[in-house]
């Protein structure tokens, strides 16, 4: 499915203009102000928001602001648009979350390039961050809310990794969520299930025990909360591309080399 991006701005013409431009490679729905913006997002699975930044009812600084405190919209990406080209237009909205800042009038390529980048860069860290076996989960945080639901969330799972029946259910009471709400948080950050991310969260404290030597395969197998010693190790295969047994003198040779 193509990604799904939000535009905000009060003249229809430009909306078109841009919807128009940007309809092949994602699927754009439209908002005249940030309170049609902010209920949109309520409704749908937005990737990535372009609004302008002069509006009535409710600018773009102001809609910017309330994504980015918004526990549910924190994850999604923001480029502001303006006419204005003072640094102190520009600095504001840096500061209340903007991850770009674009100056009207702008080139259709110099708009695609910036939300091509915006969510190539995103799924790059992900890719990171599900291959590299010690590459915490905060590195996917895209705001201070992401970085503290997402530590929060990691610790919950770590408590319980040696409960095999670890569940969705648990997680969502745990961190007081709806189930729906979590998973769509979790879905959102890391493009992973909350089943996927317990297991990924497994395999990774898995591979931290295995780096520290002090453990055999089949301990930190059960200390994982894995069913068999043969589960744990074509998972670890799978997921990072290495055995266990491959790993641990990998690590090994790693620390003679330092």
């Amino acid at each position: 499915m193509n990604p799904v991006i939000l535009l905000v701005d009060d003249n229809e013409e430009i909306l078109d203009f841009i919807s128009d431009d940007l309809s092949e490679k994602y699927t754009v729905l439209k908002a005249l102000n940030g309170r049609q913006a902010l209920s949109v997002l309520a409704e749908e699975s937005v990737q990535l928001v372009v609004s302008d930044v002069m509006m009535p009812v409710m600018d773009g600084f102001e809609l910017c602001s309330n994504i980015k405190s918004n526990f549910e919209y924190s994850h999604i990406p923001v480029i502001l648009l303006t006419a204005k080209n003072s640094l102190q237009s520009k600095i504001e909205g840096l500061e209340l979350g903007a991850d770009a800042y674009i100056e009207k009038p702008f080139s259709p390529e110099h708009l695609q390039v910036q939300i091509a980048n915006l969510l190539s860069n995103r799924n790059k860290i992900r890719e990171y961050f599900a291959s590299t076996p010690l590459a915490h989960i905060r590195t996917m945080a895209y705001s201070r809310a992401d970085e503290q639901f997402l530590e929060k969330l990691n610790d919950i799972i770590y408590k319980k990794l040696d409960n095999t029946e670890l569940h969705v259910e648990h997680l969502a009471d745990t961190m007081n969520m709806s189930r729906a709400t979590l998973y769509r948080k979790i879905k959102a950050i890391t493009d992973l299930t909350p089943n996927e991310l317990i297991n990924l969260a497994r395999l990774k404290k898995a591979a931290e025990l295995l780096a520290s030597n002090d453990y055999k395969i089949y301990e930190v197998s059960e200390m994982t909360g894995f069913s068999s010693q043969t589960h744990f190790g074509r998972s670890f295969l799978k997921q990072f591309g290495i055995s266990p047994s491959e790993y641990i003198v990998l690590k090994r040779e790693e620390r003679k080399r330092m």
